[in-house]
């Protein structure tokens, strides 16, 4: 038996002994040092935050890292196909907005116009999405190895010339459907060769998808104006 130390009580005194204060009275009664029970926790704390940093970093990071450069294959085709749509909304536009042209050019027109207009908006939000401005450093076409608007040709497989784009303005009737048809079936065929040559160099999914979908409308349109200029007795340019 200890001691006896004094404690006061509504009841009056009490006895406590040094032997009630060797008992454990719960967490309180512990000392807090390296080693103890509260050690454990606290290592728990600081690991669980580390891991926390950690993720946030990796989101940060990564993204990053995954994104197309400036040079890339994505970046050049994505910019290159935003410029070659862009003639087949101009010329979808002149073709829908002729008086004269026939009501069954007028709605593929419009409606290659609207669709390419669509990719464009895509594809200029992915270059958004990857830091990149709408041109870059590199000349049209060099991410296939090729060097567009050598000798003073167009600018991109199957594009028009600025004299042809005249020439559709200024055609009516008949005549304008057959131009409509001949230079959209050339510029979706040379749109087809960009395509191949991204799927042949990327492993970028979205851009794989795009690519994809772009392959098997514009080869339906390729058989479409192929058939449409039979019909009216003309022939591919």
């Amino acid at each position: 038996m200890g001691v006896p130390a004094p404690r006061v009580a509504d009841n009056g005194p009490v006895t406590v002994t040094t032997d009630d204060l060797d008992q454990d009275h719960g967490p309180s009664a512990e000392p807090i040092e390296p080693g103890g029970r509260w050690r454990t926790p606290l290592v728990a704390l600081v690991a669980g935050m580390c891991l926390t940093l950690g993720l946030v970093a990796g989101l940060l990071v990564v993204p990053a890292l995954t994104r197309p450069g400036d040079d890339s294959v994505e970046a050049g085709f994505v910019r290159d196909m935003s410029t070659h749509h862009s003639q087949a909304v101009e010329m979808g536009l002149t073709a829908f907005g002729s008086p004269s042209a026939s009501e069954k050019i007028r709605a593929i027109a419009v409606d290659i116009a609207l669709g390419q207009h669509g990719q464009i908006g895509l594809m200029s939000a992915w270059l958004r999405e990857w830091h990149l401005e709408p041109t870059g450093s590199r000349p049209p076409m060099a991410w296939m190895g090729e060097h567009a608007g050598q000798d003073g040709g167009p600018l991109m497989p199957g594009m028009a010339t600025a004299d042809e784009i005249a020439r559709l303005r200024a055609a009516s009737g008949r005549d304008q459907d057959v131009l409509f048809c001949q230079l959209m079936l050339r510029h979706h065929v040379g749109g087809l060769h960009m395509v191949d040559a991204v799927l042949a160099r990327t492993d970028h999914s979205d851009v794989r998808w795009l690519a994809e979908s772009m392959r098997s409308t514009q080869g339906k349109e390729v058989a479409m104006f192929e058939t449409l200029l039979k019909e009216m007795g003309a022939k591919p340019i």
